[in-house]
């Protein structure tokens, strides 16, 4: 634990006796997240599609992936998109909630160790500068941040960069979405080359700008890049 880790720790603990934190979903005092309410995130358990991650009967390539596969080795994604864990990750992002992480991120680092992926250095994907000073924090950023320290392996922020503003994504469907962020990531750190990656996102709906990273890390001559997100839709 680094010297900033350990006064942010302190700061914390001294904020938690005087103003007790409260799950976000249930209010229950003791915790921003509460283990009953982790209890309910539906995890996304085998067999999945290898490409995209969703699940499929019989391990095999979907019918999307056979058609027009992502250009990512792989992704996949802690639970589903729904319930407890939606409203938990809109408290997240929107409402400053940055304890979350905490609790997010060892769910993450808790899958992986049933499920590890080939990675050597975590890249959480960027949101673009305006919507980062609007917002004040990088959630992705957050997220990374917290699976590195319980697996073990380094994060290069700063290393994508969302070149160009777009539309959300939300508003979308699948292929406006692909559309939407083409050529929006650009890789400035050449140190990537021949790393595996693991690019980190909180949501997952189509992979669409998890295969725009993917893309962009690429063309600095990563070796491969596998997408781990929190939660993805069904």
């Amino acid at each position: 634990m680094t010297a900033i880790d350990l006064v942010q720790e302190i700061k914390r603990g001294l904020l938690d006796l005087l103003f007790p934190p409260r799950c976000v979903s249930c209010r229950e005092r003791g915790s921003v997240l509460c283990a009953k309410c982790l209890d309910e995130f539906e995890l996304i358990e085998p067999p999945l599609c290898p490409r995209c991650g969703r699940p499929r009967s019989n391990g095999r390539l979907c019918p999307l992936c056979q058609r027009d596969p992502l250009r990512i080795d792989g992704i996949r994604a802690v639970a589903y998109f729904d319930g407890t864990l939606r409203e938990a990750i809109h408290h997240f992002k929107y409402y400053n909630l940055q304890d979350l992480a905490i609790p997010l991120g060892q769910l993450m680092g808790d899958y992986w160790e049933n499920s590890p992926l080939p990675a050597e250095i975590i890249v959480p994907v960027p949101l673009h500068p305006d919507r980062l000073r609007e917002r004040g924090y990088n959630q992705a950023t957050l997220l990374a941040r917290e699976l590195g320290k319980s697996i073990g392996l380094p994060v290069a922020e700063n290393s994508l960069a969302r070149v160009r503003a777009t539309r959300p994504q939300v508003e979308l469907g699948a292929q406006e979405r692909k559309e939407n962020v083409r050529d929006a990531f650009r890789c400035s750190n050449a140190e990537l080359k021949e790393k595996r990656i693991l690019l980190i996102d909180d949501v997952c709906t189509t992979g669409a700008t998890l295969e725009a990273c993917s893309i962009a890390l690429r063309q600095v001559g990563a070796r491969s890049v596998w997408a781990f997100t929190l939660a993805r839709a069904r």
